[in-house]
């Protein structure tokens, strides 16, 4: 197996854990390291796979901003290349973070002593601290020019 195989592999099995199909994670590695857009069929040879399941994890890519299409003149052919948008699975992911922080929160008084009122509030707080970083880090990448607009300056 080549490294680029093992990395495609590593983006499929990452991206399960976002609750996405391992082939759409494969895909995507795949794309990201390509120069060139990509046919379909290219995918589906070169990942090995079904003609659905190329078609789902663009679909999917696209809805989440990680891949865009591009229409051929004359052809009904769309090339997909991977895209910035990863932002999106990230702020996915702390909004359900937020939602188990909120749960946290919400169950403080039904602590049975001081004791496990401590441990809740110090996995609360990590949650809190992990999601306000993560913001953080996604604030500072909006601010950053994309690699392609400071090399034209």
């Amino acid at each position: 197996m080549t490294d680029a195989e093992r990395f495609v592999d590593a983006v499929g099995d990452m991206l399960v854990a976002w609750n996405l199909p391992r082939a759409t994670g494969r895909v995507y590695g795949h794309l990201l390291l390509r120069a060139e857009a990509s046919t379909a069929e290219q995918l589906q040879e070169a990942l090995k796979l079904s003609s659905g399941a190329v078609s789902t994890a663009v679909r999917s890519l696209v809805s989440w901003g990680l891949a865009r299409t591009i229409s051929q003149p004359g052809s009904r052919r769309l090339l997909i290349e991977a895209s910035g948008g990863f932002e999106q699975l990230l702020a996915a992911s702390h909004e359900r973070a937020h939602v188990f922080i909120r749960t946290l929160r919400s169950a403080e008084s039904l602590a049975e002593d001081e004791r496990a009122a401590r441990r809740l509030a110090d996995v609360t707080d990590l949650f809190a601290a992990y999601v306000a970083a993560g913001e953080d880090m996604l604030r500072r990448g909006a601010q950053r020019p994309a690699p392609h607009e400071s090399a034209l300056q």
